[in-house]
């Protein structure tokens, strides 16, 4: 794994026996532009306080939020693992993440009000995989064809699934767990030469739903001074198939 604290806190890289995971995009790396594809929409970001642009009571949120543009500070480090935080710049949100890296991968979160009103405690997860042709998508249906040219995201119904499996067609796989009790809303993003020539698959469990704050399926509100945890792992998958 490699990390980019600087570059949003940004995991550059996730590789399995050898082999890339994530997508590494078309060569495009600017965190300074207003769209997050113009910015480069590659590796595994975390998205606060929105995925869509939008307000939240007057402050205008950017396209995928803040926390993938802003520097990130790392507050602990040891051989496999690492704790970083970033705090939000148009509304008071720290997010703290911290990465441990075994046989699996797991990331533990915290999302807390640093103001004094309420704040929607919004995340998405945004890792963003490798897509290639005849590869399976398992997140409650399976998935196995996607058109060429063509990007789309489905969700799945809130709290109906609590991970997913992605395998590739040279028979690696991964399973993708997550605190469904915390994180129910779920979304599948593909982009299959899309967007410029991106592909690229993305399980995206969620605090609320709509790909945003103010949706008719929200996060929870938190109090000044309330925080929220969950967790996310992604490990090599077994035989099993999901039921």
């Amino acid at each position: 794994m490699e990390v980019l604290p600087e570059r949003g806190g940004r995991i550059r890289s996730l590789r399995l026996d050898g082999e890339e995971l994530l997508d590494q995009g078309i060569g495009v790396d600017d965190p300074a532009a207003a769209d997050f594809v113009e910015g480069g929409a590659w590796g595994w970001d975390e998205l606060v306080p929105t995925v869509d642009r939008g307000r939240w009571r007057g402050v205008d949120l950017p396209d995928h939020g803040e926390a993938w543009r802003l520097p990130w500070t790392v507050v602990e480090a040891g051989e496999s693992w690492c704790a970083m935080a970033c705090e939000g710049r148009l509304l008071p949100w720290r997010l703290e993440r911290r990465l441990e890296l075994d046989a699996s991968v797991r990331a533990t979160y915290r999302l807390s009000n640093r103001g004094d009103v309420e704040l929607p405690g919004y995340w998405c997860s945004h890792a963003l995989f490798r897509f290639v042709d005849d590869m399976e998508v398992d997140a409650g249906a399976k998935l196995v064809r996607f058109a060429h040219g063509k990007s789309g995201k489905f969700f799945v119904p809130p709290g109906s699934i609590d991970r997913a499996r992605l395998t590739w067609p040279d028979g690696k796989a991964i399973e993708l767990l997550w605190d469904a009790s915390k994180t129910p809303h779920v979304g599948v993003w593909i982009c299959n030469g899309d967007l410029g020539g991106y592909r690229q698959v993305a399980i995206e469990p969620a605090t609320g739903g709509g790909d945003r704050p103010d949706s008719d399926e929200p996060a929870p509100l938190l109090a000044p001074g309330q925080s929220i945890e969950w967790w996310l792992e992604i490990r090599r998958a077994t035989q099993v198939e999901i039921p």
